[in-house]
């Protein structure tokens, strides 16, 4: 009895703790993310149909059955049924239909590569994962920040994310989608802010002693106070090149927030040819020689020559 009485209190105890905690996942700030949410409880509740009626059936079954009640029905010749059969393999089979045909709409309407439909133009952000800090370069503005995105509200922004380390996951939970960042790579994810607020952003993949302090802020603005936050940028006195980099790039935990307010071009493209090898930008001053390295780098490697261009 004093067992069952402690088992109760510690459910309630945890029950209580977890009622403070801030479900992010299911608290969604942007289109992205709520679309993933409602896939979330969907694929769950679907599942669902068939774990509560077996845990149920459980629970009855031990107590009608037990072997103190005589008056339970015994039927030893007893060898099948049609009807529960049906149930038993109908259920679940029109379930996995169901769970089919939902997986194939949201894999291609979520897919983190796929533009989001809007009339608003896109922002630009390319990402660059270091050891542990996050640069955020903003190639149409000529600006960069590390650990402080700030995003204009209801505008979708596409990012381009690679790793200038070991590899690592881009994750803004409260807008949802997650993307690996690899040294070497490209990887592409859409995202939009419906709301105003400031949101966390995380590295949702191991990489290091200084993995867990490298987080960021995630500024979602109205469009006065993201002119506001660029023109603050850009009247910040460090400029960001390939010798400024270097010494960004060394490993630094909980690193404090920087504003960049130039930043030398073609940086992130030459941060992914640091390890791309024969895909490697070169550097050729003869106008015949760049235009075949151009051919050959579209040939091999199309994504990084449309980016350039």
């Amino acid at each position: 009895m004093k067992r069952t009485i402690s088992y109760c209190l510690v459910y309630l105890a945890t029950s209580v703790l977890l009622a403070g905690c801030n479900l992010i996942v299911f608290n969604p700030k942007g289109q992205v993310a709520r679309d993933e949410r409602d896939l979330i409880i969907l694929a769950t509740g679907l599942m669902l149909l068939v774990v509560i009626p077996v845990i149920v059936m459980m629970f009855v079954f031990a107590y009608r059955y037990r072997a103190t009640n005589k008056k339970a029905k015994y039927s030893p010749r007893w060898a099948s049924s049609h009807k529960i059969e049906a149930v038993v393999w109908g259920v679940p089979f029109l379930i996995i239909c169901v769970l089919g045909w939902v997986t194939w709409e949201t894999t291609h309407s979520l897919d983190p590569y796929r533009p989001l439909d809007s009339d608003t133009p896109p922002l630009n952000v390319q990402v660059v994962a270091t050891d542990w800090k996050w640069l955020f370069i903003y190639p149409d503005l000529g600006i960069a920040s590390v650990n402080e995105l700030a995003l204009p509200v209801n505008t979708p922004v596409s990012f381009t994310v690679t790793s200038d380390a070991a590899m690592t996951s881009f994750f803004i939970p409260a807008l949802g989608g997650q993307i690996y960042a690899m040294a070497g790579m490209q990887t592409k994810l859409h995202l939009i802010a419906n709301e105003t607020g400031q949101f966390r952003g995380i590295a949702a993949n191991y990489n290091g002693h200084g993995f867990s302090d490298m987080h960021f802020s995630t500024l979602s603005l109205t469009g006065a106070d993201y002119e506001a936050w660029v023109n603050k940028v850009k009247s910040a006195p460090q400029k960001l090149d390939h010798a400024s980099y270097a010494q960004l790039a060394k490993p630094s935990v909980a690193h404090r927030i920087t504003y960049y307010s130039a930043v030398q071009e073609r940086l992130f493209l030459d941060i992914v040819d640091k390890y791309e090898g024969m895909n490697k930008a070169p550097r050729a001053k003869d106008t015949q020689v760049q235009r075949n390295s151009d051919d050959t780098r579209a040939d091999q490697q199309p994504s990084l020559l449309a980016e350039e261009r």
